[in-house]
């Protein structure tokens, strides 16, 4: 491994490519398939065997609006959106969504994606929470669907397609940062490989962060281990600031006590939840769409249910999701990994009872700021703000994109549909592998030289850990960070807690610094991977805190019980202040500085849509 004395970057293997994408999810798959169909040579760096990324996960579906099973088209999908962002999303970038949907879909349909087939052979869709006909008049059938395993059918066909393409795979690598130039331009990343402990820079005009989410900031979560959010912390390391990092999503149904995930495809084939009194509860919080209402809507519902006395079990610390009534046929065609989950991890035939449920956290909302494109853009803070007191104008970093749950473009704002994560993966993914395809042909070819030294940084991190005497576990960290957020940045918040909560991240700041190694072996040591992740989460559990205390209102699923206000308030209906608060955070790593831009309002072909109380 390099150490101070040889960490020129003539010592390091180099490793040039046309673009460089860390990360070999949904997003990361569907940007570099385009880069190969066009010839670009292209290096994709993931932890794991990309089919175990952790869109493998994601069960539900694809929104699009097909109208395979009733009346549908892009303008209500793109209302739902809107709608369900609570107006913090942009507008341009959720009709740019919504608008490609359907051509994603298909594309992935033609790359031999098994889809669900209704009997006319069209792709098979369910409803899904939030999705709605007519502008919410009634709920509608949006989520294409591969039963209950969409991410694991959409991983696969997309792996296969790159293989097909000659996409490069560096499967058990890790990326430790990106690499800047004076000109704050980015040439590549310095990755490490598990298997040996050899670090290597990759070298590329193009890097694109594809790097999933960062659950794992939070002690009950559906995200896998992987989640720690590396991009992010690249990101963050390099300067970047982070947009919208308050919005956490909690999904309704994770399994009690095991916070593994139950698709909302549950609720979309009928599923229903049920309170200690057997009742659908549901339909006193949401008269319309009930059961299908959107995913914070409902956690909240669930939460209010155990906290005034209605919740199951002997400790009335869970609510139960009832599928008895479908019958063994849809279950076991429709929802074969729920029951299988049902059996393993609750102890339940779901064709028989009801299964335990507790709202877990699942997605973030936030993340790294970008175009339309994927190009990471951050504020110019030479040109000032607004009359507003907003950094309207932004620069683009060039050389470096961010695209999925580690990108914010913003199409989810304050909260996240159900089935538009798979959709912003492939829409944004391709979106990205577009512009960086017309900019390839565009541009100059040659590899700079680096600059001799740009390991340093990275080296010295390394070398920290390896050198270590004395110090802090990592997983005892992480474990600490878990704690304090799932405390201070729950369901339900309050201004106390969270202050309370940045005043605790803040202080195991000194603990990060002095994390003790104690296995210096090379061979895949996970111990210094680990070591390495929990700095990406302390930046993650930073970043949500500290924002999340200073936005003062309750948006979305940013709920904040000293905002509550009615859902007839004249200034902020149900505690939601378009007035002083339609507007982006973004935090800076460096002070922890807070500084907001505005929402985009002006769509690209339609009217805006104005914002309204959010009822169901």
């Amino acid at each position: 491994m390099a150490t101070r004395q040889d960490n020129t970057i003539s010592n390091i293997k180099t490793l040039n490519y046309d673009a460089v994408i860390v990360g070999g999810g949904g997003s990361g798959m569907r940007a570099s398939l385009h880069l190969a169909e066009a010839g670009m040579k292209v290096a994709v760096l993931t932890k794991v065997f990309p089919t175990r990324s952790h869109t493998v996960a994601a069960q539900g579906g694809i929104g699009a609006s097909l109208g395979n099973m009733s009346n549908d088209n892009w303008h209500f999908h793109f209302y739902d959106t809107v709608k369900g962002s609570d107006w913090l999303g942009d507008q341009d970038a959720i009709e740019y969504m919504c608008r490609e949907a359907p051509k994603v879909v298909y594309e992935l349909e033609h790359m031999g994606m098994p889809f669900d087939r209704n009997e006319d052979g069209t792709i098979y869709q369910r409803p899904f929470g939030g999705h709605t006909s007519n502008y919410g008049e009634k709920a509608v059938q949006r989520a294409c669907a591969a039963a209950d395993r969409t991410g694991h059918a959409l991983l696969h066909t997309l792996y296969q397609k790159n293989l097909q393409q000659g996409t490069e795979f560096f499967i058990e690598w890790i990326a430790l940062d990106l690499i800047k130039d004076e000109a704050g331009n980015i040439n590549g990343v310095i990755a490490i490989e598990q298997e040996t402990g050899t670090v290597a820079v990759f070298q590329s005009p193009i890097t694109v962060l594809a790097t999933g989410g960062a659950g794992r900031i939070f002690a009950a979560s559906t995200n896998a281990y992987i989640n720690t959010g590396d991009g992010i912390g690249m990101a963050v390391r390099a300067g970047i600031p982070l947009q919208d990092m308050e919005f956490w999503q909690f999904h309704p149904t994770g399994v009690h006590g095991a916070g593994v995930l139950l698709t909302e495809g549950c609720r979309g084939e009928g599923a229903i939840l049920r309170n200690k009194d057997g009742e659908a509860f549901m339909e006193r919080y949401a008269p319309t769409v009930k059961d299908l209402a959107p995913r914070d809507l409902v956690s909240r519902s669930m939460d209010q249910e155990i906290k005034e006395g209605r919740g199951c079990g002997p400790n009335a610390d869970h609510i139960v999701m009832d599928m008895t009534h479908l019958g063994v046929e849809t279950i076991m065609k429709r929802l074969p990994s729920v029951f299988e989950i049902g059996k393993n991890f609750a102890n339940v035939d779901i064709t028989k009872e009801p299964i335990p449920v507790i709202p877990t956290i699942h997605y973030m909302m936030g993340g790294i700021p970008t175009t339309i494109h994927g190009q990471v853009i951050v504020p110019d803070l030479e040109a000032g703000t607004d009359e507003d007191g907003l950094y309207a104008k932004g620069n683009v970093v060039k050389g470096l994109y961010a695209i999925g749950e580690c990108a914010c473009v913003s199409v989810h704002g304050a909260n996240r549909l159900g089935t538009n994560s798979l959709l912003d993966l492939l829409v944004f993914g391709r979106a990205a592998g577009k512009h960086i395809v017309d900019e390839f042909h565009h541009a100059d070819h040659n590899y700079k030289p680096l600059d001799p030294r740009v390991l340093d940084y990275t080296v010295g991190r390394l070398d920290k850990l390896q050198q270590s005497t004395s110090g802090y576990n990592a997983q005892d960290v992480a474990d600490e960070i878990r704690a304090t957020m799932q405390t201070h940045a729950s369901v339900f918040r309050t201004q106390a807690m969270m202050d309370e909560g940045v005043a605790k991240i803040l202080a195991l700041g000194e603990k990060i610094d002095q994390i003790h190694l104690a296995d210096k072996s090379q061979v895949f040591n996970t111990a210094r991977i680990e070591a390495f992740e929990v700095g990406n989460l302390y930046e993650v559990a930073k970043a949500t805190m500290i924002s999340a205390a200073q936005r003062h209102e309750s948006r979305g699923a940013h709920s904040v019980s000293d905002y509550d206000r009615p859902e007839d308030d004249e200034y902020a209906p149900n505690g939601r202040n378009d007035n002083d608060w339609m507007k982006h955070t973004l935090w800076y790593s460096e002070g922890n500085k807070i500084i907001y831009k505005p929402v985009r309002k002006i769509p690209l072909t339609v009217d805006y849509i104005e914002p309204k109380v959010r009822v169901y």
